[in-house]
């Protein structure tokens, strides 16, 4: 009786983050035009208001925002299919949606910090890391959350969207959700990371490792396109070692009770 009220007062819960979250992932597809900035657009993002505190101009079209804008459609039918599993978890049919709804529940339990370390290394463990090429024999494949538990395996990119919705579902702000490609000059590739906001200060969920640290401290990430509810930017030509404004010194290393130290995942 216990279990039913909870996943009942769960459900309702679950069906306003839901809707909140398809508006809020909804976006314009008409008047898109191919790898062009928006020349409309007032200013670039105010620099502080980024992952690695840099200035990005929104981007109209082009490759990467179907990209983003395929994803998105996807989440949707996956809110849609998770909503209905959370009102009925003995009669849900997809493991995987179960797995996700528990990394979410699991999370919510916890607060800030314990809450982002909680996602990122659950989805770190449950996703086996695994190129497209040798996934899909096809290059560059973005996958919607439940496909990549489905499969229990991804890249970069996927771990980095399942991290941005479990965060999402898990009552964080879409203000203060990001996904960040980014040049990592160490390895000489570019890798996908997702980015939480907390007390002013981004964090990196990334799946090479099980910390989290700050992006100011990412020394050899360099920024390029981030995403988010609004769409699709790039950043401005950016230094190898970003550095955000002066900020007071703090622990840049986030080892929660739900994180275990010393793992380290492979790029991609």
């Amino acid at each position: 009786m216990g279990r039913q009220m909870g996943i009942s007062g769960h459900s309702r819960a679950w069906r306003a983050i839901i809707l909140a979250c398809g508006l809020a992932w909804l976006g314009p597809v008409a008047g898109l035009r191919a790898d062009t900035l928006d020349s409309s657009a007032p200013e670039v993002v105010a620099k502080t208001a980024e992952p690695f505190g840099l200035p990005a101009s929104p981007l109209l079209g082009g490759d990467l925002v179907q990209k983003w804008l395929g994803v998105r459609r996807r989440l949707d039918d996956e809110l849609v299919q998770l909503a209905l599993c959370d009102g009925d978890r003995d009669g849900c049919v997809s493991p995987a949606a179960l797995q996700f709804l528990a990394i979410v529940d699991a999370a919510r339990e916890r607060e800030g910090r314990a809450r982002f370390g909680e996602i990122n290394r659950a989805i770190n463990l449950a996703v086996r890391a695994m190129s497209d090429l040798a996934q899909y024999g096809e290059i560059d494949v973005w996958t919607s959350p439940l496909v990549t538990l489905t499969r229990g395996a991804g890249d970069c990119e996927d771990y980095a969207i399942a991290k941005f919705v479990a965060l999402r579902l898990a009552g964080v702000s879409p203000e203060g959700l990001r996904i960040v490609i980014v040049h990592d000059a160490a390895r000489g590739e570019d890798h996908a990371i997702a980015a939480a906001k907390l007390d002013g200060r981004w964090l990196t969920l990334d799946n090479r490792r099980m910390a989290m640290i700050e992006d100011i401290d990412a020394g050899n990430d360099r920024p390029i396109f981030v995403f988010d509810h609004d769409g699709v930017r790039r950043y401005e030509a950016a230094p190898l070692l970003a550095r955000a404004p002066e900020r007071d010194p703090a622990p840049t290393v986030a080892l929660n009770a739900a994180v275990q130290p010393g793992v380290v995942f492979p790029a991609n």
